[in-house]
């Protein structure tokens, strides 16, 4: 993706789902206008998900999921069926496509039920229409199409696009903020962040700051003191990087508000009071006590990473308990995490909101505490009420 690009997780996600052969990447590649998925007459020729970024009005950005057949049969059928399962975690809205020619069957109907259970906005499409000459539409509960001819595929974007209300004004942290106000952003470079690139919440947040026709300055962590000297007036707040939030908390003069990218996106992915709440988890550990520290994105581990190093030695020095800590990454997240006593989320500036939702209702049903690497860093050093003062009412949580 480009600079210029909307980020994947910002995305409206949209999943085509059905049997083999169904013509389910007939379909996305007539949706989106261009061959995206392999068409084949071999059942089953979609193995693992495949993803489009485009427009489709009146949602905006979204990103189109082709999925495997939901039919598949034996061990690498068991697989594929998994993945599509995983992805109806993340997907905001779905479409189930039934060859017209057969009907619906058993796994057709076993993913309506799915639908259902996991509250994702559907509709049906009926393709291989081209095959039902002289049927505008045989079927009432949903639309006939052919993705051989194109017949009604106008018809099914427009469908898609009132699936999902849009329109919802979230913001990082331009609500927080005034016409001409001035935030300080300290952005640590560490050998983790894409080479000639900032990492996506400072890219987010810049943007959002812009976007409330106020200034930010960014700065390194060793600038940060010399840049307060150089403003004429104090910024109405500063947002770090977790990572140095104890260095920071000693040299930003208490007046000014001080918290984190990390708190910050917690709040815009919608989890941020749960965060608190699971953060005073972290004083009630005990010897033996397994911690998941999981990540939504995936990349290189260096020497000193966040999620495998730093935080697991900080939980063992502040709670000086033996633990057990555990990694994921990217996609790969446990579906049952009642073995767990603490789940430590990143950001999650990688995965949409319905992801994390998903994610943070499976430690709930598990009576499992969630939290993410900012609140938890906080509350380690002490300054977890700090970090909050923008936010009053969660300050009663601590």
């Amino acid at each position: 993706m480009g600079l210029n690009g909307t980020p994947s997780a910002e995305r409206l996600h949209i999943g085509f789902f059905g049997r083999r052969n169904a013509g389910k990447s007939s379909l996305v590649n007539a949706v989106t206008g261009q061959e995206l998925s392999v068409v084949s007459d071999v059942r089953g020729t979609t193995t693992d998900p495949v993803y489009k970024s485009m427009e489709l009005l009146p949602m905006g950005p979204v990103l189109i999921i082709d999925t495997p057949g939901f039919d598949d049969e034996g061990s690498l059928g068991e697989l594929r069926v998994k993945k599509t399962r995983q992805i109806l975690n993340r997907v905001d809205c779905a479409v189930l496509v039934v060859d017209a020619s057969v009907g619906k069957t058993a796994a057709d109907e076993e993913l309506t039920a799915l639908f259902q259970e996991k509250e994702i906005p559907f509709l049906v499409a009926y393709n291989k229409g081209d095959l039902l000459a002289g049927q505008k539409n045989a079927f009432s509960d949903g639309l006939l199409v052919s993705a051989e001819t194109g017949a009604n595929v106008w018809d099914l974007k427009e469908r898609i696009a009132q699936l999902v209300k849009t329109g919802e004004n979230r913001s990082l942290i331009r609500d927080l903020i005034s016409d001409g106000d001035l935030v300080v952003l300290v952005t640590p470079i560490d050998s983790a962040a894409p080479k000639g690139r900032m990492i996506l919440p400072q890219q987010q947040m810049i943007r959002d700051i812009l976007d409330a026709d106020a200034m930010s300055v960014v700065v390194k962590e060793f600038q940060f003191e010399s840049a307060l000297k150089k403003l004429s007036s104090p910024p109405v707040m500063v947002v770090t990087d977790s990572q140095i939030f104890e260095w920071m908390a000693k040299v930003t003069p208490p007046e000014i508000p001080l918290t984190s990218f990390s708190i910050l996106m917690a709040r815009y992915k919608g989890f941020l009071e749960e965060a608190v709440r699971g953060a005073a988890a972290i004083g009630r550990l005990k010897d033996g006590d397994r911690v998941l520290i999981a990540e939504g994105c995936t990349h290189h581990r260096q020497c000193d990473d966040i999620g495998s190093v730093k935080i697991p030695r900080w939980l063992r020095e502040f709670t000086g308990k033996n633990l057990v800590c555990e990694n994921s990454a990217g996609r790969d997240f446990p579906e049952d995490l009642a073995e767990y006593a603490l789940v430590i989320h990143c950001g999650g500036c990688m995965l949409n909101e319905r992801e994390l939702r998903y994610r943070k209702k499976c430690a709930i049903d598990g009576g499992v505490p969630f939290t993410n690497y900012g609140i938890a860093i906080a509350y380690m050093k002490g300054i977890l009420k700090r970090s909050l003062s923008l936010f009053p009412d969660l300050e009663k949580l601590l």
